[in-house]
């Protein structure tokens, strides 16, 4: 896999916004990958492995996350100026129109910019996440997102990630270790640390405080495009019922489900690697 470039645009306020760029072919549409909200640009890898060359692949880091700047105010981190940031670093990247992979939060950017920005997208494959989020993966997610134990060392920190994770059972060893090595990062006091910073998690605490916001308009947004779900049928954030309600509005969104797999799919797992390669070879 040929190393990414690491680039930086500056968000509308200053703030260092980081990405990782994978060249390709000028004349395909570009690949716009979006992590999970406690993940960062690294989670690329696994579409990368199969995809690079094939052509240009972006992932973001969101601010707060990987390689973008901390903001002193973690207000920053409201999920709309996120999605903000997206929009502003497409704009500086000369992303005009993408293919979307939105794992978890991702997706919801997805949506959003089916409603605000609709000539942007081209196809939107969603990784576990739909328009309906349920209460109880939400809270486990928020546990993990405002929590930075500072591991001694990476065994440590692979073995509390491992157990509390959801399951993953299409993982095998390597993919376990890649996958948290692309989770926590050693620091300067020699612990292990998240790759973003815990105060995210207030921001999201706030956002869904309440009743959780309908995304069911912004689904239907995503009607013109080539869709597919990638969904780990034992997630707690996306539901069969709401499955099958996206089902119902899209028959021909494409689904590939992952059996005994939680939230969220890393989308190096076999059956989701080939039906997303399959879906985005229908992309020009």
């Amino acid at each position: 896999m040929a190393a990414p470039q690491r680039v930086t645009v500056s968000a509308r306020d200053g703030l260092r916004l980081s990405a990782l760029e994978w060249a390709g072919p000028a004349g395909r549409t570009p690949l716009l990958v979006l992590s999970g909200i406690s993940r960062t640009a690294l989670d690329a890898e696994t579409v990368v492995a199969r995809h690079a060359g094939r052509r240009r692949i972006v992932a973001l880091d969101y601010a707060g996350h990987g390689e973008s700047g901390r903001a002193a105010d973690p207000a920053r981190y409201r999920p709309d100026l996120l999605v903000r940031d997206v929009l502003d670093a497409m704009a500086a990247l000369h992303l005009h129109r993408v293919a979307v992979v939105g794992t978890s939060f991702g997706g919801l950017v997805a949506m959003a910019m089916s409603a605000m920005r609709p000539a942007a997208l081209a196809a939107v494959a969603l990784n576990d996440i739909g328009p309906a989020i349920a209460p109880m993966g939400r809270e486990k997610v928020l546990d993990l997102i405002g929590s930075d134990h500072a591991f001694r060392d990476f065994a440590a920190a692979s073995a509390w990630y491992r157990e509390r994770h959801p399951p993953m059972p299409l993982l095998d060893e390597a993919g376990w270790e890649a996958f948290t090595r692309r989770t926590y990062a050693e620091g300067p006091d020699g612990l292990w640390h998240p790759r973003w910073d815990t105060r995210i998690g207030e921001q999201v605490v706030g956002a869904s405080a309440g009743r959780a916001p309908d995304l069911w308009a912004m689904f239907r947004g995503l009607d013109r495009l080539p869709l597919m779900l990638v969904w780990g049928d034992a997630s707690t954030l996306l539901t069969p019922p709401t499955v099958a309600e996206m089902r119902r509005l899209r028959p021909d969104m494409a689904v590939v489900a992952l059996p005994g797999t939680g939230h969220s799919p890393t989308l190096g797992e076999a059956p989701a690697a080939d039906a997303l390669e399959a879906f985005l070879e229908a992309v020009p």
